[in-house]
């Protein structure tokens, strides 16, 4: 096929040699396969801020770091040169992920190069060799359910002790390879130690893992995992070796009425100073 323009430059510069087909649209981004030499990859050709409809929350690139104050400064404003930086930071706390993730053993595309908005990255397959399907394209037996469900847990817990957080986990942006799940689509990826908002998008992750596998394996249905990993997280005890358990107490402590409210007025404060920083004059 021909090789769409934002492709051309990688076969300019011989990181790609031909384009075989396109793979998927998203909101976020299109995919293709491509020819790298006896290998076949894919390239993510991720789409501009105005093409796409994917919300880039605050609560995703909350403390993410930029590469000086100058940035930081545009980003907050919301000049042309600010939102420009911030598109380049969500493209690449992708890539950084994935090195990030891969380098700790989980499941997840080995990231080849990344080159002007398009990352190149291994193609994960199925038992026949054709591009796995997700998740929410295929039905499981309960034992094929439970045994998935348990290996995905597993790779929260690797990635969690790797100090990331999906922050988007479900049956749409996993892949079933020949040999189990592989995490995709990892933009909006928090740090779990600097994000205020980690706790609810790991238990949000974990969550929504149980609802799926709980469809074909309803017993799933009334585990624990979230809260149980998070607190053996927060205890400093979390690996990869523990056994979990699926069940967590929650201790029946009175509410403290008056520490919410002061956080709800510190929140608003937060967001009215940060709404007249974007409508100052650059």
């Amino acid at each position: 096929m021909k090789p769409p323009l934002r492709l051309q430059s990688l076969i300019e510069e011989g990181l790609i040699d031909t384009v075989v087909r396109q793979l998927m649209s998203g909101k976020e981004a299109m995919v293709f396969v491509v020819r790298c030499g006896d290998e076949t990859r894919c390239a993510k050709i991720y789409k501009e801020a105005t093409a796409r409809s994917f919300r880039q929350a605050v609560d995703y690139t909350e403390n993410r770091k930029v590469k000086n104050s100058r940035q930081a400064r545009a980003m907050a404003k919301g000049t042309k040169f600010g939102r420009q930086a911030q598109e380049a930071a969500w493209q690449s706390a992708e890539v950084d992920a994935l090195y990030r993730l891969a380098a700790a053993g989980v499941r997840v595309p080995q990231p080849f190069n990344f080159h002007d908005g398009v990352l190149l990255m291994e193609l994960v397959v199925d038992a026949q060799g054709d591009a796995a399907p997700r998740l929410n394209d295929v039905a499981f037996t309960p034992e094929q359910a439970r045994s998935h469900h348990a290996t995905l847990i597993s790779e929260v817990v690797r990635m969690l002790c790797a100090g990331v957080i999906h922050g988007d986990l479900s049956e749409f942006n996993i892949l079933l390879a020949a040999d189990g799940p592989v995490i995709i689509d990892l933009p909006q990826a928090v740090d779990a130690a600097g994000n205020n908002h980690a706790q609810r998008m790991l238990l949000r992750d974990v969550a929504n893992l149980r609802d799926f596998f709980g469809k074909f394996a309803p017993e799933l249905l009334g585990t624990d995992y979230g809260p149980e990993i998070w607190g053996l997280y927060q205890a400093g005890v979390l690996s990869t070796d523990l056994v979990l358990t699926g069940c967590f107490k929650r201790e029946a402590a009175p509410v403290d009425v008056g520490g919410v409210m002061r956080e709800i007025d510190d929140a608003r404060s937060e967001e009215a100073a940060r709404r007249l920083r974007m409508l100052a004059p650059p």
